[in-house]
């Protein structure tokens, strides 16, 4: 059975608390604190392969779940970090959160970490100092993510045909292939995508058949829009139209309407077929050429006949030509990426930033040069976009850009004073670090709570506190936990 949507629900393996413990040996007295860390939890790792072809696996395994880290014990022994969980999903797979790409595996082997474990608490001996030489905290391991994962699988192939049902597809891809679609004289006879690959001079060509495609298929009318994703990676689409239709041109514009209101398949080549040619005559075959060419002047079209083997040759050459051309394209376009900007080229870069004293980062632009002009036909062009350049960077160059450092991003925390339904005021505190620091303490322990409250006053949010207002008994709540502004109130 063919599936290629799902909806899994993942759980990293939360990481292992850390261990309060006190060495206790014979004639070593005071040995001091050894308790260990805790393990990290195993992260949720997707990995594509070659040998899966479905997301059929996931209906029966809804929930995937890695293991935990082991709590931490005494003589400083760490826990064993948890097991990853590595799931094997078909190439082309992609993994979104809430909308959200998290990984596109699109060769055999890629693997992606979506889901990540907890880190594990430190133990006890991670705190001793001169000054704290028998601490009495350790921390919790940091729970491990979990969410909802939507998966889908958009198959790799060169060439993806579309058409109308019973337009010779599953026909065409039997005779240039070893794939074995079932053909009938019946619409609709093509349920799932079917996959074939085809050569011509010594190349292959990986080609993709999707179920038929009716009018209004964009809007969730027939199979076809299921199944429109498995030729979105295309680097060609094969348009088949039968020769007997009443109007070819028609039927063309069909389908076209229906793949221009998908994705970006309206600017994808294109290379139109006319099935089912053989015992047909010249003039007709010439009418319904004529009838796609009113609509499209630009179509590519081929008279092509599977049964008779006429005509398949030059169509899969064509085919294997444009797929040639986008492959250089790509390539050219990445190199030009990792060369970076042609000598000359009006570009504006970003330097290294420039750190001041309060660990703010000031980006600067670098502006192209007045004789620079590889990039232009005649060299007042370049003058004249060299001299633009320079007043919009005069304009703004009163207003530098400042921005947060990552370290000092982390650090960044915010302060909400929140009242319930009840009337009860409590103060919501948000930040990366701060939050981190709370999942990490164990609420049933008062010297980690007290910790907390150190860093807390460290950081200045118990200033921030108590400028709005927050008493000895408010309530302080981050991530989730919730405690007292001081201790025992």
């Amino acid at each position: 059975m063919f599936s290629d949507t799902a909806k899994v629900s993942l759980k990293a393996g939360d990481g292992g608390n850390g261990a309060v413990s006190f060495r206790r040996e014979i004639y070593i007295p005071k040995g001091g604190p050894d308790g260990g860390d805790g393990g990290k939890g195993g992260d949720i790792i997707f990995k594509a392969d070659k040998d899966t072809n479905t997301l059929i696996d996931f209906r029966f395994t809804p929930i995937l779940t890695a293991e935990n880290g082991k709590n931490g014990s005494g003589t400083r022994s760490a826990g064993r970090s948890g097991k990853d969980l590595i799931v094997e999903v078909p190439i082309g797979t992609i993994v979104k959160r809430d909308g959200e790409v998290l990984a596109d595996l699109t060769y055999d082997g890629q693997e992606a970490i979506i889901a990540k474990g907890g880190e594990g608490g430190f133990g006890n001996a991670h705190f001793k100092s001169s000054t704290r030489q028998a601490p009495i905290i350790a921390e919790v391991g940091e729970p491990g993510e979990e969410f909802e994962a939507e998966i889908e699988l958009k198959l790799l192939a060169d060439v993806g045909l579309v058409g109308l049902p019973n337009a010779g597809k599953s026909t065409f891809l039997s005779v240039v292939s070893n794939a074995r679609p079932e053909i009938a004289d019946y619409p609709f006879t093509t349920l799932t995508p079917q996959l074939g690959v085809a050569t011509i001079d010594e190349k292959d060509i990986l080609i993709a058949d999707i179920p038929g495609l009716i009018e209004g298929a964009s809007e969730g009318k027939g199979l076809g829009h299921d199944f429109l994703r498995h030729v979105d990676r295309t680097a060609v689409l094969l348009h088949l139209i039968d020769v007997y239709n009443n109007d070819a041109g028609e039927a063309y514009r069909t389908i076209r309407g229906e793949l221009d209101k998908y994705s970006d398949l309206r600017d994808r080549p294109e290379v139109v077929a006319l099935t089912k040619c053989e015992g047909v005559d010249q003039d007709i075959i010439n009418m319904q050429m004529a009838s796609i060419l009113a609509v499209n002047p630009d179509a590519k079209i081929y008279a092509i006949s599977s049964a008779a083997h006429t005509g398949i040759k030059e169509l899969l050459r064509e085919l294997r030509q444009i797929i040639s051309a986008r492959a250089s394209l790509h390539a050219g376009q990445i190199s030009r990426s990792l060369a970076g900007p042609a000598p000359g080229a009006v570009r504006y870069s970003a330097r290294e930033a420039s750190r001041n004293s309060l660990g703010f980062a000031q980006s600067e632009q670098k502006l192209p040069s007045a004789d620079s002009n590889e990039d232009f036909e005649h060299p007042r062009e370049a003058e004249s976009a060299w001299r633009e350049a320079n007043r919009e960077h005069s304009r703004h160059d009163s207003i530098p850009t400042i921005s947060l450092s990552p370290k000092e991003t982390k650090t960044t925390w915010k302060v909400d004073k929140v009242e319930d339904e009840e009337g009860n005021i409590k103060f919501v505190v948000t930040g990366e670090k701060i939050e981190k620091f709370a999942r990490r303490t164990d609420m049933n322990n008062y010297a980690s709570i007290n910790r907390l409250r150190d860093i807390m006053k460290k950081l200045g949010i118990r200033a921030e506190l108590t400028s709005q207002g927050a008493e000895p008994d408010s309530i302080i709540s981050i991530a989730g936990k919730e405690f007292t502004l001081v201790e025992d109130w």
